[in-house]
């Protein structure tokens, strides 16, 4: 199989972490799959990500000193493979995992995925517990050395047989589930390690050939970042998606900063290959974190990084409660216009950038779509100019608003409010 062909396009859909962080359970899901399948299919939102801790029991119930619970019972099966908490996800009774759920989502039309974290767990290595088909147990392959510095559960996997015996037996397990999205946590960037960033690299691979043994084509998207410019080709040869940012929030320096990363990872970016500038938290968020809030950005800066976003070839990753969406949040997701930009034949690159204004182009080969986005990254009112483009006369469309404008001889200039931006396409 060619992982390329997973995903032709940046994936798009929706994961339950910004808004439950450890707690989402079955009939969430559900809701929020019924509200992408009514209001986002039609756009090419498609994936619908149960993010981490689904196999935690009482995960997010001491939440005031603990995000992961040290020492919490880990639901699995015999053969170290982590399995749903049956009080949050009813329908994994009796072994089922999350077919029943899988199930339910591919029934809309849409793709299921999950997160899981590297290795195997420590419980597993503690008990000496099975791997399936093999004489060695988790004790064998697990790495005591190698560990996550932010969650307690899980063991790196030694490289050698055994350890891709158990990812192969996850990834077996994953496929007859119906997963279509693995989102793989501690591996693009160790960071544990300062002097060992990239440690996982072996299990990066491992993923990548069971991923190919399980005989379903299944998304890898590694996190977190941020990404290691120099793993590039590395990344590019054995995932689909990497994080080129820690988790990403709703707070005005974090995108800015934003600005500076796509730039580095721009020539990356390619069909089935995806730099990722991580989710985006539109709507409501935190409740699982005990802050329930809208998104702090405005709409000129939930504008900016929609664009941003689009125009760089990012996937687009909900993280607000979609069954909260109201209709500003809809149509910031829904603009078919700047969704467009969201093609891999669009060629992105930055012109310009400095601590005020950023300026990108996004060109088709040939004679194809042209775009250009202008961006007011200061805090105040300010004219922004572009010069040096296509020669000639063109008439541009702003995406946004739909309003028209003329650009001759290769210039324009605008008016741009505070952290907004204008995006045009070329239409003659």
């Amino acid at each position: 199989m060619d992982k390329n062909t997973f995903a032709p396009r940046p994936p798009m859909g929706w994961n339950s972490y910004d808004y439950y962080d450890t707690t989402v359970n079955e009939e969430q899901v559900k809701k929020n799959a019924d509200a992408m399948a009514r209001c986002l299919k039609p756009y090419g939102y498609e994936y619908i990500v149960v993010d981490i801790q689904w196999y935690a029991q009482g995960a997010g119930s001491q939440r005031d000193m603990f995000q992961y619970i040290p020492f919490s019972h880990l639901y699995m099966d015999e053969y170290c493979r982590l399995q749903p908490d049956p009080q949050r996800f009813p329908s994994a009774k009796g072994g089922k995992g999350f077919g029943p759920l899988a199930d339910y989502v591919h029934g809309l039309g849409l793709k299921f995925g999950i997160h899981i974290m590297r290795g195997i767990p420590r419980a597993a290595a503690q008990q000496h517990m099975k791997i399936l088909g093999r004489t060695e147990t988790a004790a064998d392959i697990a790495d005591p050395s190698s560990i996550c510095g932010w969650n307690p559960d899980m063991y790196g996997v030694r490289e050698g047989e055994a350890g891709q015996a158990y990812y192969d037996s996850l990834l077996q397990l994953y496929a007859s589930w119906g997963v279509d999205f693995i989102k793989c946590d501690d591996i693009c960037n160790t960071n544990l390690y300062p002097h060992r960033p990239y440690s996982a690299r072996h299990e990066v691979e491992m993923l990548h050939k069971a991923i190919e043994r399980c005989g379903r084509e299944i998304v890898l998207s590694l996190s977190p970042g941020p990404a290691l410019l120099q793993e590039a080709a590395h990344y590019e040869q054995y995932a689909n998606m990497w994080r080129i940012t820690d988790d990403f929030w709703d707070n005005w320096p974090l995108l800015k900063d934003m600005f500076s990363r796509c730039e580095a990872w721009a020539p990356f970016v390619k069909q089935g290959c995806y730099p990722d500038c991580d989710m985006l938290p539109i709507g409501k968020v935190g409740k699982g974190f005990g802050h329930l809030r809208s998104s702090n950005f405005t709409r000129a800066e939930q504008r900016t990084m929609m664009t941003l976003w689009c125009l760089f070839g990012s996937p687009l990753m909900i993280g607000g409660e979609l069954t909260l969406m109201n209709e500003q949040d809809l149509s910031l997701l829904t603009n078919e216009r700047v969704l467009s930009m969201l093609d891999p034949a669009i060629v992105p690159r930055q012109l310009q950038r400095t601590e005020d204004v950023a300026l990108w182009l996004g060109e088709e080969a040939g004679e194809g779509r042209r775009y250009l986005a202008m961006f007011n990254l200061s805090d105040r009112e300010q004219k922004v100019a572009a010069s040096g483009l296509w020669p000639g006369r063109h008439r541009l469309l702003e995406l946004w608003t739909g309003e028209q404008r003329a650009l001759l001889e290769g210039r324009i200039q605008e008016v741009i409010e505070p952290h907004a931006c204008r995006v045009y396409q070329v239409v003659e």
